[in-house]
C-alpha cells in the first residue's frame, strides 16, 4: 500500500497540483456496493463472516481496516466518475479491482469499484452507457462477469493470455497478449481497438484501469512494455476519449515491480498525461 502514499506525495511535488486538488472520498453506501454485489456477500465482509475459501481468494486476511478502505476505494472510484462527467477527466489514486464478482471477492479485491460507480451513474441517469478500458495486466474477469448481460456496460480488456486469472471471463471484447509481448505490439492493439469500441459503443463516460503492471519490470506481469511505452499507452487512450468529447474516470489498478518507484513513476505519468483535461484529483 505504499505506492499509493508515495504517489500523492510525487503528485504534489512535481508542481503541477496542490493540497486541494486532492480529496479524502466518502465510503460506498451499502446502496451503491449492492447495484454490483449481492447483499449476502456485502453482509459477510462487513461482519467478518467470510470463510476461510473465501479469504484465500481475496488474499488478504480480514479486518475492520480491509473493510474500511474496500468502502472508500469505491467511494473514491464513484466521486471522481461525478467529477469527471462536469470536468472532463478525475482520477481514484488506488481503485481497479476488478477481479471481484457479483458473490465473491478475490485477487486481492473485494468490492469491483468500476462496476460500483458504473452502475450508480445509470441508476442515476447520470449516464446511459460506459466503456470500460481496462489496462491492467490481468484479465478484469469480475467486471466482465458483472455486465455480462447488460449492453449498457461494454468491457474491453487488454491483458496477458497466459496470466491470472487463469480461468477468464468473456469481456465483450478480449485483447490478449502472449509473454514478451512488447511496447510495438501492445500500442498497435490499442490503436485499432479503442477506437472501434468507443465509435461503436458511445458511452457517456468511459473507465479506464491504468495499470503499471504491463511494465518490463513487474514481477507478476510477463509482458514486457517501457515506461515511455506506457506513458504512450495513457496518451492514446485520452487522445482518443478527448477527440471524442468523453470524460474519462481513471483507476491505478494493479502494479507489483520490486521497484516501488518504478510504479509511482508509471502512475505519475498517467496523473500527467491526463492533467490538462481538469485538475480534481481523489485520493483514498
Amino acid at each position: 500500500m505504499g505506492k499509493y502514499v508515495r504517489l500523492r506525495a510525487r503528485l504534489l511535488a512535481c508542481g503541477e497540483f496542490a493540497e486541494d486538488d486532492f480529496r479524502i472520498p466518502e465510503v460506498a453506501a451499502d446502496t451503491e456496493i449492492t447495484r454490483a454485489h449481492c447483499p449476502g456477500y456485502l453482509g459477510r465482509v462487513v461482519r467478518g463472516e467470510l470463510d476461510a475459501s473465501e479469504v484465500r481468494a481475496i488474499g488478504f486476511p480480514w479486518s475492520d481496516r480491509m473493510v474500511e478502505r474496500s468502502r472508500r476505494s469505491a467511494g473514491a472510484t464513484l466521486a471522481a466518475a461525478r467529477e469527471a462527467l462536469t470536468r472532463g477527466w478525475s482520477a481514484n489514486l488506488a481503485g481497479g479491482t476488478h477481479h471481484a464478482h457479483r458473490d465473491r471477492g478475490e485477487g486481492f479485491c473485494v468490492f469491483n469499484d468500476v462496476a460500483i460507480a458504473a452502475l450508480v451513474l445509470l441508476r442515476d441517469r447520470s449516464i446511459e452507457r460506459a466503456v470500460v478500458v481496462d489496462c491492467d495486466v490481468h484479465q478484469g474477469n469480475g467486471t466482465a462477469s458483472i455486465f455480462r448481460d447488460d449492453p449498457r456496460v461494454f468491457t474491453l480488456s487488454f491483458h496477458g493470455e497466459r496470466n491470472f486469472p487463469f480461468r477468464k471471463e468473456a469481456s465483450d471484447r478480449d485483447v490478449a497478449f502472449a509473454d514478451g509481448a512488447g511496447d510495438d505490439e501492445y500500442l498497435r492493439a490499442l490503436e485499432r481497438h479503442v477506437p472501434e469500441v468507443l465509435d461503436a459503443h458511445q458511452p457517456d463516460v468511459v473507465f479506464y484501469l491504468a495499470g503499471a503492471d504491463p511494465y518490463e519490470g513487474d514481477r507478476l506481469g510477463r509482458l514486457k512494455l517501457t515506461i515511455d511505452g506506457l506513458r504512450a499507452r495513457d496518451r492514446l487512450v485520452f487522445d482518443a476519449c478527448r477527440e471524442r468529447g468523453l470524460p474519462v474516470a481513471i483507476t491505478m489498478s494493479g502494479g507489483y515491480c520490486p521497484d516501488v518507484d518504478a510504479i509511482v513513476t508509471i502512475h505519475t505519468n498517467t496523473i500527467r498525461e491526463a492533467v490538462h483535461s481538469c485538475r480534481s484529483v481523489f485520493a483514498c
